[in-house]
C-alpha cells in the first residue's frame, strides 16, 4: 500500500483531481489522497485528442466505448452537482489542457492513479513536467489493480514470466497482510470539501464537439456509470457460486459482465477482490476461481510495466517474431466478419462486431483459429480486438492474443491447438449461442450445428441450409490446417528449451508489426 504522507491532515488549499480510467466517487485512491491533503478539491476529465484524433482519422465515430464514457461522467457530473460542485470536461491534448487547468484554478497539487500502459506514462511525464515548471506537485497512486506491477519479484529480484508463481506470490502477500492492501481508499466528499460550482460551466462537451456519434448502442445489459456497475456486480454475486462450474459456457449467464466496468474504473476492483477473498476464505470455489481471472488481470498489467515492447507488436519470447505468418487478406476479412464456416467462431465474431462483447472461453476460441488455422499474424487480430471489444484493455489484450499464439509469457504451448469443432460441442452443447446469433443455422440440430458440412443433406435441406450460399463452407480443413501450423512453428521449437531466455531479451530478433497504442484514458 502506497505511504500516507497526508496522515496529519489536510495542508494544502486546493488539489485537482485528474480522472481518466477511474470514473467513480468511491474507493478512489487519487480523490482520497486528495481530500486527506487538500481543504478543497477539484475533478477534471480531458477528452484528449492525442487518443481521439487516430479514431477520427480510421472513421470510427460510432464509438461504443465513447459512448460508454460520456454517459458515466454525465452520472459523475450530475452526483458532483447534487453536492455543490462539477466536473471539469476539457477537450484539447491532455498534455496541454490539464496543465492549463491546473494553473487557472490555482491548485497547489494534482492527484491521479497510475496508468501502466507505456503511452500513458509518457503523457503524464510530460504533464508533471508542465506541473513542476510552474510549482505545481503531482502525486501518482495505484488504484486500477489490486497489487501495483514492481511489488512482486521472484526470488532472484526479476519480474514474474509465469502465472502460477506470480499468482502464488500474490495470495502469500494477501496472507501477510489478511487483505489488507485491498481495503477501502474512503473518499468523504461534501459540498464544503468541493470547489464551488463555477458559473456558466458546462457539463461535458457535446457530441459534434468531440466528432463522435455518442448515439451509438450498448450492448443488452450493459449500463454505463457507478449506478450501472453497482447493479451489474450486486446481479453477480447471486451467481458466484457457480462461477466455477458454468464460467465457460457461452450461452449462460454465469460471468461477471463487469470487465468494462473495471476498464473504465466505474467499479473499484479493490472492491471485487475485498469481496472474492472473503468469499473464498469463506470455502466458495467460485469465488477462488473468479479471484484468480482478476490476478490474471494484475498479472496482464505487470507483463507489460515490465516489458513495453509488447506493446510495439513485439513478441514476449522473441524466437516468435522469426515465424512467417500466411498473407490472405480474405482470410482475415472471413475472420473479422464471422464467414469462416466454422459456426461457434463465426457466431463469436459477429456478437463482437454488433455489440463489442466476446465470453473468454470464445476469445480464446477465435484467437487460436486466427493463428493456428488460418495462420495469420495474431497482431491482426491483437488490431481487431482492440478496435471492436468494449472493454478493450491493452495489457490483458495483449496478454490474450500472445498467449493464444504461444508468443508470450506462460503462453499455450506451440503444439496444441483448439479443435473449434471440438470446443463448440463441449462449451456450447446444445447449439444455444450458435443458435443467438448465426440465425441461418437456427434450424440445425444439436448434432449438426458445430459442423454443417458434415450433416447429410436431407437434414440440411429440412434446415433451410445451404451451404455456400446461406452459410459458407469452412475456409480451412482443420486437420490440414493443424499440420501447417507444426511445420510453421518448428523455427521455435527449441525456444522451450531456452525457457526464460525471453524475459532477459532487450527486443525482437523477427519481423514485429506496429503495435497498438493503449486503451482510452
Amino acid at each position: 500500500m502506497a505511504p500516507n504522507p497526508d496522515s496529519h491532515g489536510p495542508d494544502l488549499e486546493l488539489g485537482l483531481v485528474w480522472l481518466r480510467r477511474d470514473l467513480r466517487l468511491q474507493d478512489h485512491a487519487a480523490l482520497h489522497h486528495a481530500l486527506r491533503r487538500c481543504r478543497r478539491v477539484q475533478l477534471a476529465f480531458v477528452f484528449d485528442t492525442d487518443i481521439l484524433r487516430p479514431l477520427l482519422e480510421q472513421g470510427l465515430r460510432a464509438d461504443r466505448r465513447l459512448r460508454f464514457i460520456h454517459a458515466s461522467l454525465l452520472e459523475l457530473d450530475g452526483e458532483l452537482r447534487r453536492q455543490g460542485g462539477a466536473l471539469w470536461a476539457l477537450h484539447g491534448s491532455a498534455a496541454g489542457e490539464l496543465p492549463a487547468l491546473a494553473r487557472r484554478l490555482g491548485v497547489q497539487a494534482v492527484f491521479v492513479n497510475r496508468d501502466y500502459e507505456p503511452f500513458a506514462q509518457r503523457r503524464d511525464a510530460a504533464v508533471s513536467g508542465e506541473l513542476a515548471a510552474s510549482g505545481i506537485e503531482f502525486h501518482a497512486f495505484d488504484d486500477q489493480v489490486m497489487v501495483p506491477p514492481p511489488a512482486l519479484r521472484t526470488g532472484q529480484g526479476r519480474p514474474y514470466g509465469v502465472f502460477t508463481p506470480y499468482k502464488n506470490a500474490w495470495m502469500a502477500r494477501m496472507r501477510a497482510c489478511e487483505g489488507a492492501e485491498l481495503a477501502e481508499r474512503v473518499c468523504p466528499l461534501s459540498s464544503h470539501r468541493l470547489l464551488p460550482l463555477p458559473e456558466g460551466l458546462v457539463p461535458l462537451p457535446e457530441p459534434a464537439q468531440l466528432g463522435f456519434d455518442l448515439q451509438a448502442e450498448l450492448p443488452e445489459g450493459v449500463e454505463p456509470g457507478s449506478r450501472g456497475a453497482h447493479r451489474a456486480w450486486e446481479a453477480f454475486q447471486a451467481r458466484l457460486d457457480e462461477y466455477a462450474s458454468a464460467r465457460d459456457f457461452p450461452a449462460r449467464e454465469a460471468t461477471s459482465g463487469l470487465s468494462v466496468h473495471l476498464r473504465f474504473g466505474t467499479l473499484s476492483v479493490r472492491e471485487l477482490g475485498r469481496h472474492a477473498w472473503r468469499a473464498m476464505l469463506e470455502g466458495s470455489e467460485g469465488a477462488a476461481v473468479w479471484l484468480s481471472e482478476l490476478v490474471w488481470r494484475d498479472f496482464y498489467a505487470q507483463v507489460l510495466f515490465h516489458h513495453p515492447q509488447v506493446a510495439q507488436g513485439r513478441s514476449f519470447r522473441p524466437a516468435y517474431d522469426r515465424i512467417e505468418w500466411e498473407q490472405a487478406p480474405g482470410l482475415l476479412q472471413a475472420w473479422c466478419e464471422g464467414r469462416t464456416g466454422y459456426p461457434l467462431v463465426d457466431a463469436a465474431m459477429r456478437e463482437l462486431l454488433a455489440s463489442g462483447r466476446m465470453h473468454n472461453r470464445l476469445r480464446m476460441v477465435v484467437a487460436s483459429f486466427l493463428c493456428k488455422d488460418l495462420g495469420l499474424d495474431w497482431r491482426l487480430g491483437e488490431a481487431h480486438f482492440a478496435r471492436w471489444l468494449l472493454d478493450f484493455d491493452l495489457a490483458s489484450n495483449n496478454g490474450g492474443w500472445q498467449w493464444a499464439s504461444s508468443s508470450g509469457c506462460d503462453a499455450q504451448p506451440w503444439f496444441r491447438i483448439f479443435n473449434p469443432v471440438e470446443q463448440s460441442r463441449r462449451f456450447d452443447p446444445d447449439g444455444q449461442y450458435i443458435r443467438a446469433w448465426l440465425p441461418e443455422l437456427a434450424g440445425l440440430d444439436a448434432a449438426a450445428i458445430h459442423a454443417p458440412w458434415l450433416a447429410e443433406p436431407a437434414r440440411l435441406r429440412a434446415a433451410g441450409v445451404e451451404l455456400g450460399k446461406s452459410y459458407p463452407l469452412p475456409v480451412v480443413d482443420h486437420a490440414q490446417a493443424r499440420l501447417r501450423t507444426l511445420q510453421r512453428y518448428a523455427v521455435v521449437r527449441d525456444d522451450a528449451a531456452r525457457g526464460a531466455q525471453a524475459l532477459k531479451s532487450p527486443g525482437p530478433r523477427g519481423r514485429a508489426g506496429p503495435g497498438t497504442q493503449g486503451g482510452l484514458f
